[in-house]
């Protein structure tokens, strides 16, 4: 077999030099043009002779005197195209894992490895960034290279920051990413460029990078559009973007490189709902997943981080460095316990609805609303498959348990209440809060938002919800733990209380 591609190569180069001196002079190939020919044809047998040669030849090959580093890398290369999807695997791993190639090297494999490839290399803990090309030249000049004149002639009406304009459109463009129908115009009218010339400029602006990364999460939920995704240079900002120390930058990458990684993952990440653990790839299995569900204007990371502490005078003088951490579960629980599969998710919140809005975000805002949106989430992500655990603090307590009631009523999701294995309620108002009855008493000050309304204390929705939740745990047999609040939270300079009292937050069970 290896005769007839030497064979052949010899009889390619003999008939460009035959039929080059056959033809007149005036239409010969030129030096440089020969070589190109005879390139593409060298290419093309390569090419033809590592679909046919198998693994076992070409690690015998490795075995004469060249290169040991090199034939190692084409040898990984070649077994990152294997039809066998554990071999495919283990060769992105060892791929990334090796790391005494040289700089051209690297570079080499940037430009031979596919698409499903690079995204496994980014997935890989401390991948070497120069496996990624970087992102295509784009257009000289500012934004308004991507859509006219339209944008400076905008911000010239107003004072507002163009920084702060940027981001109010890009807010506005993370809730159309969650339509699917509009994804496909987003990219069609080049937004994955403009996207990428956004974070470029904004490199100095966290806030916008994790909304940029928040958009390309919600478009890799389409597949076909990653190729797309991968083409415009994402691959190797988020290879980037998921080693960063900050934990919001590296989840939201996460969570967009899971769901370009169609080779490894299953699951799918809907937008709201964060992978704290683990971020890439693991060799280790999964026992369970700890769900992590914040209350009324919390967040997925702001809602579990570390009390702030400043360092007295005294103690950063004396080169004190504070132990803090922006989320705890991802820094401490995911340490402790690296078998968990750790998400946090979120949810839009507010104490009071004096501003303009949308009629039918009332109904959004509700609790039943939220509810059947996060299961729907929930199961794309394949929460209930395993034994799962949640950590609820304040509303998102009330939120857990209706999910769970909720999730008795439908037969696709009874894996889901079977699985629950124990929750755990952080000072949630299981019998409501005499604060929402204040915000009520003066709704025509404050105009209460429906999240506030259902925390009314001693409400009969919220009874019935908590004895129908008894019901199930007895049922379920599964764990069930509360956390009272024992001092008071300051509201404002002068004003201390309990947001939730003993009697209300301890009477799940």
């Amino acid at each position: 077999m290896y005769t007839r591609y030497i064979n052949l190569l010899v009889i390619c180069l003999l008939n460009i030099i035959v039929i080059n001196s056959n033809i007149p002079k005036s239409m010969q190939l030129n030096g440089h043009l020969r070589i190109v020919v005879f390139l593409q044809f060298i290419i093309w047998i390569f090419q033809n002779f590592l679909s046919h040669v198998n693994v076992s030849v070409l690690e015998r090959l490795s075995h004469l005197d060249a290169d040991p580093h090199e034939c190692s890398l084409w040898l990984l290369l070649k077994k990152t195209q294997s039809t066998i999807w554990t071999e495919r695997l283990q060769a992105v791993q060892d791929l990334a894992q090796n790391h005494y190639w040289q700089d051209y090297q690297y570079r080499t494999a940037a430009q031979a490895i596919d698409h499903r490839t690079a995204i496994g290399l980014a997935r890989t803990p401390q991948v070497d960034l120069r496996f990624f090309l970087p992102p295509p030249a784009l257009p000289e000049g500012g934004l308004w290279c991507f859509g006219g004149n339209g944008l400076p002639y905008a911000q010239s009406l107003t004072t507002i920051p163009s920084e702060k304009v940027e981001s109010f459109c890009l807010q506005a463009l993370v809730q159309h990413s969650k339509v699917l129908s509009h994804c496909d115009h987003i990219v069609a009218n080049g937004g994955l460029h403009l996207l990428q010339r956004v974070y470029q400029l904004r490199r100095d602006s966290q806030k916008i990078q994790r909304n940029i990364v928040r958009i390309i999460g919600n478009l890799a939920l389409n597949e076909s559009l990653h190729t797309a995704i991968v083409q415009s240079g994402w691959v190797s900002v988020l290879a980037e973007m998921v080693q960063s120390p900050h934990i919001m930058q590296a989840s939201h990458a996460a969570r967009a490189l899971a769901n370009l990684d169609r080779d490894a993952e299953v699951q799918k990440y809907q937008d709201g709902v964060y992978i704290l653990n683990p971020h890439c790839r693991t060799n280790q299995p999964i026992k369970a997943d700890v769900l992590f569900v914040h209350g009324l204007l919390g967040a997925a990371f702001k809602t579990w981080r570390q009390k702030d502490c400043e360092l007295t005078e005294d103690e950063e003088s004396a080169g004190v460095q504070e132990d803090y951490t922006e989320c705890w579960p991802k820094s401490w629980l995911a340490s402790d316990c690296p078998n968990l599969r750790i998400l946090s998710v979120e949810y839009d919140t507010h104490l009071s609805d004096w501003r303009a809005k949308c009629p039918a975000e009332n109904q959004r805002k509700s609790l039943a609303y939220r509810s059947g949106e996060l299961l729907k989430k929930l199961k794309a992500a394949g929460v209930g498959d395993r034994p799962v655990i949640w950590v609820a603090h304040s509303m998102g307590g009330l939120l857990v348990k209706k999910m769970l009631l909720d999730a008795t009523k439908d037969p696709e999701l009874s894996p889901l209440v079977k699985n629950t294995k124990g929750v755990l309620f952080y000072s949630v108002p299981h019998y409501g809060t005499f604060m929402a009855e204040y915000s009520v008493n003066v709704r025509y000050l404050l105009f209460p938002s429906i999240e506030v309304k259902e925390l009314c204390r001693d409400s009969p929705a919220l009874r019935d919800l908590n004895e129908n939740f008894i019901s199930i745990a007895k049922d379920q047999e599964f764990k069930v733990l509360s956390f009272a609040e024992t001092q008071p939270t300051s509201i404002g300079p002068m004003i201390k209380i309990l947001v939730v009292p003993g009697q209300s937050a301890g009477r799940s069970s």
